[in-house]
């Protein structure tokens, strides 16, 4: 029989709930324990696939194709995981199936309610991944207090009262604030979080207080005293420098140990060896830095790209060097900007030692793009395209290399005569949710290519999500122009990936490489990327730098 963690926060949202599971989940895979993670979110949502990255941040993709919360990135990267559609329920996707089963007769006549209905298809959604499993981990959205989240604190209550106290615990993210004119950290916000709980019939086992410092041990005892806690089960989860560094943070005050006591778990042997050279590669990198510019349209918002950058991370670990992210708005870049803000982009633009441009939806900001992928292209930049990236460098070199005026995208431009990328015919005329290709999917490398040098074989699978393709039309126009598409599907010959044999390292891939990639493991092409670009930053240390500008010469 499986045991179950359920992680609830208080107080604020964007604590680190995500990050504290998941840190958990290692600790205990260092112990020996099979672990599996799950996320409810109170949302009316049924996935967030249609939610702007401004909302939510970004959609993570499973396997079988599922549109996630970004946590379940977390999960994946922190523990063995893997991450399907069973690890994600939101209110949506709960209310939904109840009001399938009600429309189907299932219900038999009966009132349909919140209890116990909706309650039940909570539960039944945890047990669904619990099958052979030591642990479940549990993590509720939103905060403690919120109407939203009722339903699902009522569900994981009941589900405590069923399997039993010694199968089953509560942990309480909460918020300590440091308040400087009293000179003293506050726990009262704590106290009304916990409070909330209680209220509505949970009694948090172990309280996890987020602060930036040290609780002094006063302040502990005081917290345990007003919530009903021992002492030894109140925690300190301080800021760190490294999400990385959470997991270690929290074996140092013995909290995995705490769990398993609680859980009547045999405690092991911790096996943390491994995550401690991450951690060292990750604060103190032997190899320098590197400068790396990322071309996007939600730059203002880094959980838009949250996978993103912790895929450069986990390259920088493999090439022992500190990947230095800079931001760069694309609309900046194109010469409708104002001169200033352009001018000022563009110079930070050419002192990077590569570029990458990730996913994205819609037309804004993709004129910048294109002149960005164009600069890479002939100044030798390392060039790393995702998605969208890819798209961009098929648009560019359709245009300035192969001749195709006006190349676009019938994204961009739904009439135009050069659309060298389409949307899938299966897609069109279908509305906005679920239209897309997801998930795992085949490629095959061509023999010699670039792509295939990365991975070091020549069949690859990869997560998607996009619902734009590179128009095959086009495909003998760009080759004799010397575009080489090197990656394609075994089965409908879609293009998946294009590179330029006569460049140092321009790559790009319509999937996204970035969701398997892991801390221990980095993604191969983030690898090879962030290789090739210190070898560039070492090149062009010895190398003026290019006196003309490409926003003077705009597509």
């Amino acid at each position: 029989m499986a045991k179950y963690i359920f992680v609830t926060g208080g107080v604020i949202s964007s604590l680190g709930k995500g990050i504290a599971a998941a840190s958990i989940g290692r600790l205990l895979e260092s112990r020996g324990y099979n672990v599996t993670l799950q996320k409810l979110d109170p949302y009316l949502n049924v996935d967030p696939g249609t939610m702007s990255p401004f909302q939510h941040g970004e959609v993570f993709v499973t396997d079988d194709g599922w549109e996630s919360d970004l946590d379940l990135g977390h999960y994946e990267r922190f523990t063995s995981t893997r991450t399907s559609r069973d690890h994600n329920w939101t209110a949506g996707k709960i209310y939904e199936s109840v009001i399938n089963k009600e429309r189907k007769g299932e219900y038999q006549g009966k009132t349909v309610q919140v209890i116990p209905h909706v309650t039940n298809e909570i539960k039944d959604a945890i047990r669904r991944i619990a099958d052979g499993v030591h642990v479940v981990i549990v993590e509720i959205g939103g905060t403690v207090g919120d109407i939203e989240s009722l339903p699902f604190l009522e569900a994981i209550r009941q589900f405590h009262l069923e399997v039993g106290h010694d199968n089953s615990l509560f942990i309480h993210l909460t918020l300590v604030p440091w308040i400087a004119a009293a000179g003293e950290v506050k726990t009262k916000p704590t106290q009304h979080s916990v409070k909330e709980l209680r209220q509505i019939g949970i009694n948090p086992d172990i309280l996890l207080c987020r602060t930036d410092r040290e609780l002094p041990d006063g302040a502990r005892a005081k917290i345990g005293l007003f919530c009903n806690l021992s002492q030894d089960r109140v925690f300190t989860a301080k800021d760190v420098d490294t999400i990385y560094a959470v997991p270690m943070a929290l074996h140092e005050q013995g909290l995995d140990e705490k769990v398993l006591e609680l859980l009547k778990l045999p405690p092991g042997r911790a096996r943390l060896d491994d995550w401690q050279q991450l951690i060292r590669k990750l604060q103190q990198p032997t190899g320098g830095t590197v400068d790396i510019g990322i071309v996007g349209k939600y730059v203002e918002l880094e959980d838009s790209y949250k996978s993103l950058n912790e895929a450069l991370s986990h390259a920088g670990v493999a090439n022992d060097v500190r990947v230095n992210l800079n931001w760069i708005e694309s609309e900046r870049l194109h010469s409708d900007a104002d001169p200033t803000e352009r001018d000022a982009t563009w110079e930070l633009l050419k002192t990077q030692d590569g570029i990458l441009i990730p996913g994205g939806f819609g037309i804004r900001g993709t004129e910048g793009m294109v002149e960005a992928a164009r600069h890479a292209r002939e100044n030798d930049l390392p060039y790393f395209g995702i998605c969208l990236g890819m798209q961009v460098a098929c648009i560019e070199y359709a245009r300035n290399v192969a001749g195709l005026e006006g190349a676009t995208s019938s994204e961009f431009e739904p009439d135009a005569k050069n659309r060298v990328i389409i949307m899938l015919e299966e897609c069109e005329g279908l509305d906005i949710g679920g239209t897309m290709r997801l998930g795992l999917q085949a490629c095959r490398l061509a023999p010699g290519s670039l792509a295939a040098r990365v991975y070091g074989k020549d069949h690859i699978e990869e997560r998607h999500r996009h619902r734009y393709e590179f128009n095959s039309n086009f495909r003998d126009q760009l080759e004799a122009a010397g575009l080489r598409f090197s990656g394609t599907h075994p089965d409908n010959g879609l293009c998946e990936m294009v590179e330029l044999p006569e460049h140092p390292w321009y790559l790009a891939c319509q999937f996204h490489p970035e969701f398997l990639s892991r801390p221990l493991d980095a993604h191969p092409m983030f690898r090879e990327f962030i290789r090739a670009s210190v070898e560039q930053k070492r090149a062009r240390s010895s190398t003026p730098a290019p006196s003309s500008s490409p926003a003077e010469s705009v597509a």
